[in-house]
């Protein structure tokens, strides 16, 4: 017989190669290669099922593992992280980035928690209708956590189906996409679909993967196209490059004599939502006129008020204008080194600026601002959901000086992404 036979799609009037055994091998390397020690793998319950799958999102699992541990040891029910403020959750998440799906995982939480009597659906359809759970996530909860009959699509199952039926294309496509569900359906059992499933996700991960696959390894290594053709690398297609634009700010960091820092929360929607970070001034996407915004001196720089009525049009102004609004007196200012900071879609350009204050400034009672020390502002215990720049920021402040009169160097902080 054939190790591939055609099977047609009436709604889609395409056609997927459905290779023979293709299950049975998958899991026959799983039963003897596999991992089956990780955090997530053991205790299974829809819970640690999807709070994994969240956090493996666009990041490692080497990466993932201490979260996902300090995340349980908080959270360690459904309930727990639906009475948590968001901001403890945020906290914890604070170095995973997409920083959405830590806002997403709450909102969830608190819809399960609810409007489903603190259980999840057990339907696919049911489950991906929750926030920040898509058509993959919940194929994984139901088939790892409840036995279900449910195909995944991640991106290691992707490079996986895609190089062994050879589905060119970027998987950002619609028609890619469809195709390469075709096949995951086609060829998700309908018995041991949890074991399936982790096993199809761990081949892409240690053996399937982007750069360099261990194809000889591999159980599906005779029927593989890819292999065959020896255009492993080919497939999955790659997203089409469009240059990535430079978006630009200057983050403020204030610091009064008992070495207090001044942070602001950022509202709950866009980049960083809902985390705290240093005040930011002069945003622009042009290059030249933040530059000359940062760099121009007002004629008399002396002179508060002036700068103060300059509308914050340069950094002098800007940073007279956060001072009046905090009854804040300066003692000395300081460029520091700026850095890039890359996301998904854009470049950030960012110029800190290290404020010394000669005063202690009153404790605000606004919730979007507070004076807060320098110890232990990067530990997940303490409550506040940080961005990486800002968190790296605090540590070079603690670390270095912490009344803010030393040069600290230059940052290197690339590749994290929203």
């Amino acid at each position: 017989m054939s190790k591939y036979l055609k099977k047609s799609d009436k709604n889609t009037n395409t056609s997927a190669l459905i290779s023979v055994n293709f299950s049975e091998r998958v899991l026959e390397w799983f039963y003897q290669y596999g991992r089956k020690d990780l955090p997530w793998q053991k205790n299974i319950t829809p819970y640690r099922v999807w709070i994994s799958e969240i956090m493996l999102q666009q990041t490692q699992v080497a990466t993932v593992i201490p979260y996902f541990e300090r995340f349980m040891k908080r959270f360690p029910t459904l309930k727990a992280l639906a009475q948590a403020p968001v901001d403890d959750v945020l906290s914890h998440w604070s170095g995973l980035g997409y920083y959405a799906r830590a806002r997403n995982l709450h909102k969830c939480a608190i819809t399960v928690f609810t409007e489903h009597k603190g259980k999840f659906p057990h339907t696919v359809d049911q489950l991906a209708e929750l926030p920040g759970i898509g058509r993959s996530t919940a194929g994984a909860i139901a088939s790892i956590s409840m036995g279900l009959n449910a195909p995944i699509l991640d991106g290691n199952v992707k490079r996986v189906l895609a190089r062994h039926f050879a589905i060119g294309g970027w998987p950002g496509k619609t028609e890619v996409l469809n195709q390469l569900w075709q096949v995951a359906e086609a060829h998700t059992p309908a018995d041991n679909c949890n074991h399936y499933t982790q096993a199809m996700m761990d081949l892409g991960a240690t053996l399937c993967t982007r750069t360099k696959p261990n194809c000889q390894a591999c159980p599906l290594v005779e029927t593989c196209v890819a292999f065959k053709e020896n255009r492993q690398l080919e497939f999955p297609g790659k997203k089409p490059k469009t240059q990535k634009p430079t978006k630009y700010t200057a983050m403020l960091m204030f610091i009064n004599q008992n070495g207090e820092v001044y942070l602001q929360q950022r509202p709950s929607h866009g980049i960083w939502g809902g985390l705290w970070s240093f005040p930011e001034v002069l945003q622009s996407d042009d290059q030249t006129v933040f530059e000359q915004a940062i760099t121009e001196n007002n004629s008399d720089k002396n002179n508060s008020k002036n700068n103060a009525n300059n509308n914050g049009n340069d950094l002098s102004a800007a940073i007279h204008k956060h001072c009046s609004t905090l009854n804040a007196h300066i003692k000395s200012q300081q460029l520091w080194p700026s850095f890039i900071h890359t996301f998904s879609h854009y470049h950030l350009h960012i110029q800190p600026v290290l404020i010394t204050l000669a005063n202690n400034p009153a404790h605000i009672a606004e919730q979007s601002g507070q004076w807060l020390t320098l110890n232990n502002q990067t530990n997940p215990e303490s409550g506040l959901g940080l961005a990486a720049p800002v968190t790296k920021l605090l540590k070079q402040l603690g670390d270095g000086n912490n009344n803010g009169n030393e040069h600290l160097g230059t940052l290197n902080l690339f590749d994290e992404p929203v």
